[in-house]
């Protein structure tokens, strides 16, 4: 069975692995139908992603369809189709025993610390698959970067009286504005590039501003002067990371959402005196993947424009690095391991 496997930062090859075992109990094996590649997969290339360990088979967006169920599985069907919750948690440690597997002590994301689906076969727990009726495989796959996003959004408590700005426009940052424009109207994205600023502003409805030199005024502009209430930071750059603290109004809250190698840098005042809140944002709950699959289901969140790129599972090798290149316009790119 073909595998792409990442050996090393910038060295991705395509290899042969074994069939999965059959599954154990409380197991299901799936067929992978599609994998979308994430920002993540892109950072790992990159040597950029604190989490990743090589080699490694990545693949965490996933549309599957259930092929064998292991002893004892109930609620899963075989023909099922279904987005996969990636995040292996270990159901003991006090994070999970509170109800928050998404930051478990010990947790394993398939494609990251684990290898994940870019092969036609895998095996996960039952517990992690959320089927689907109605969706495509290509709107599963899809499932998994917009949780990103609806958690995020709930971890700053966005409301529609908030004004609030999203830093980074990319898959993540979109994925934060599907879901914060369910709640809040006022919504501002910023970015260094133009042509993803144009796809916020004209499939996505947001208001756009361009980032870099002279950026704190045009905050201060788009604002009324006093910041926004909500920052989202979706960039993953420490220097706008750092940055991204001086754009929220006092009393707000600013969630970083990407994720940095280096060290983020702020005044301790520039907290303190406005009393923000700081908070992180990693992976998702299951039940922001039931909310994503509902909402898409009903219409409410459009997954029609997300697609920018396809690819079949061997030409990911030569693609990889050009999706990791902002100027080749990608929003999400689709491997079709059909």
């Amino acid at each position: 069975m073909r595998a792409i496997q990442l050996e090393s930062p910038g060295q991705l090859r395509s290899i042969d692995v074994d069939r999965p075992k059959d599954p154990d109990p409380g197991e299901v094996r799936v067929r992978v139908h599609r994998v979308g590649v994430c920002g993540t997969d892109i950072s790992g290339f990159l040597g950029k992603m604190p989490f990743f360990s090589y080699p490694r088979i990545p693949g965490h967006e996933l549309g599957v369809e259930v092929l064998e169920l292991g002893e004892g599985v109930e609620g899963i069907e075989v023909g099922q189709q279904c987005s996969v919750e990636p995040y292996m948690n270990c159901g003991s440690c006090r994070a999970c025993q509170r109800g928050r597997p998404n930051c478990c002590a010990n947790l394993q994301v398939l494609g990251v610390h684990i290898d994940g689906g870019l092969r036609r076969e895998i095996v996960v727990p039952a517990r992690k698959l959320h089927p689907s009726g109605e969706l495509t495989h290509d709107q599963l796959a899809l499932v998994e970067t917009l949780v990103i996003g609806r958690h995020a959004v709930g971890r700053a408590q966005l409301s529609a009286e908030d004004r609030c700005l999203v830093v980074g426009a990319g898959p993540i940052g979109l994925a934060v504005v599907a879901s914060a424009r369910l709640s809040c109207p006022d919504l501002t994205v910023l970015d260094l590039n133009e042509q993803r600023l144009d796809f916020s502003r004209n499939v996505m409805g947001t208001k756009s501003m361009v980032g870099g030199e002279g950026v704190e005024e045009r905050v201060r502009d788009a604002s009324g002067g006093e910041g926004f209430d909500v920052v989202i930071d979706a960039t993953g750059h420490a220097g706008a990371m750092s940055k991204a603290l001086e754009f929220v109004a006092h009393s707000g809250r600013l969630v970083y959402v990407g994720i940095t190698t280096d060290e983020v840098q702020f005044e301790h005042r520039t907290l303190h005196a406005p009393e923000i809140t700081l908070l992180a944002s990693r992976n998702a709950l299951p039940d922001d993947f039931r909310t994503v699959i509902a909402a898409i289901e009903d219409g409410r969140l459009d997954t029609d424009p997300w697609i920018t790129h396809r690819v079949p599972l061997e030409g990911l090798v030569e693609a990889l690095p050009q999706y990791a290149r902002p100027e080749t316009g990608v929003v999400k790119a689709m491997v079709e391991v059909d």
